[in-house]
């Protein structure tokens, strides 16, 4: 193991943490998975281990997340506490890169990991995370910028710099770029859906139990039905609000409310979920900064169409 992965490991890891390192040889598919000690992981006779398999085709990954000790296994059960949140990016990597680094949603990341030419993970350092949150945290990431939806787990590995990524003829060296030391808290992260209205509103074709039907139940269909009669959604947002005066924020949540209906409306009546971005941009472009107003109005649509894919499998 060179200097580059020796300081990787050593900035992500405290001294006592218990590590998984995933060894996978895609020519010959072999797969190797050590759980060890951070000082045996940075030993030279393990380093030297460990760039021999890489010099030999193996790809070297990392756990995101420290494991408890005397762990065998990698699985979520496994996991000690939640050390990072992280982000892969693999399609037009210098463009959402750009976005991100921009970005009022987020801090500035800790760690840009380059894992080959146009492709990036982005870690940030964290605490006072549990599991539920970081895993959702990480899927609002993964939306908001357009990361792999699928890399949000919290055994996730993550490649280590220093390392070749063997995937490639030749094979390409991972490396790494520090942006921050700075360790972030939950609301360090502006993901909106992570303050209120996690909840999504049942649709109106979900069955409705009668004895039970809850507030938020009545105000999505009574703001379904409001627009399918086409009335104006910025005084049905306000409308709502001043009725749900009991939400810890009414106004985040008439928005939600009202977007994800519109959304769905659209969606059903054939709008392009391109448009039907475009149009919730436009509509909350004077209440929202950019940066939010896009990633909400992306993040909204593809909640709006998961909706109607339900509903169709149902």
């Amino acid at each position: 193991m060179n200097e580059t992965a020796q300081e990787f490991l050593t900035r992500c890891f405290a001294p006592g943490d218990t590590i998984a390192l995933l060894l996978r040889n895609e020519s010959t598919a072999k797969t190797q998975q050590r759980i060890v000690p951070l000082e045996r992981a940075l030993a030279p006779r393990y380093r030297g281990w460990l760039a021999h398999e890489n010099h030999y085709g193996a790809n070297i990954y990392v756990s995101a997340n420290p494991l408890l000790a005397g762990s065998r296994k990698r699985t979520k059960d496994c996991i000690a506490s939640i050390r990072h949140l992280y982000i892969d990016i693999d399609v037009n990597g210098e463009a959402r890169l750009a976005a991100l680094r921009a970005s009022e949603l987020v801090p500035k990341p800790n760690v840009i990991v380059s894992t080959s030419a146009g492709k990036y993970q982005v870690l940030w350092r964290v605490e006072d995370f549990d599991f539920y949150t970081q895993e959702m945290t990480l899927k609002l990431l993964a939306m908001a910028f357009h990361g792999d939806i699928s890399c949000t787990d919290c055994n996730r590995v993550l490649r280590i710099p220093g390392f070749k990524n063997c995937k490639y003829d030749p094979a390409q060296l991972v490396t790494v770029e520090y942006l921050s030391d700075a360790t972030y808290q939950p609301d360090d992260f502006h993901l909106y859906v992570l303050r209120e209205a996690c909840m999504i509103p049942p649709t109106p074709q979900q069955p409705i139990r009668r004895d039970m039907q809850t507030n938020s139940e009545h105000d999505w269909a009574w703001v379904s039905r409001e627009l399918a009669h086409g009335k104006d959604a910025v005084n049905l947002t306000l409308e709502l609000a001043s009725h749900r005066s009991d939400k810890p924020n009414p106004t985040y949540y008439a928005q939600r409310t009202v977007d994800i209906a519109s959304a769905r409306l659209w969606l059903m009546e054939g709008t392009s979920i391109a448009d039907v971005i475009a149009m919730l941009e436009s509509r909350r472009q004077p209440e929202l900064p950019a940066a939010l107003c896009s990633a909400r109005a992306r993040e909204i649509a593809a909640t709006a169409q998961r909706m109607i894919a339900r509903n169709k499998v149902a």
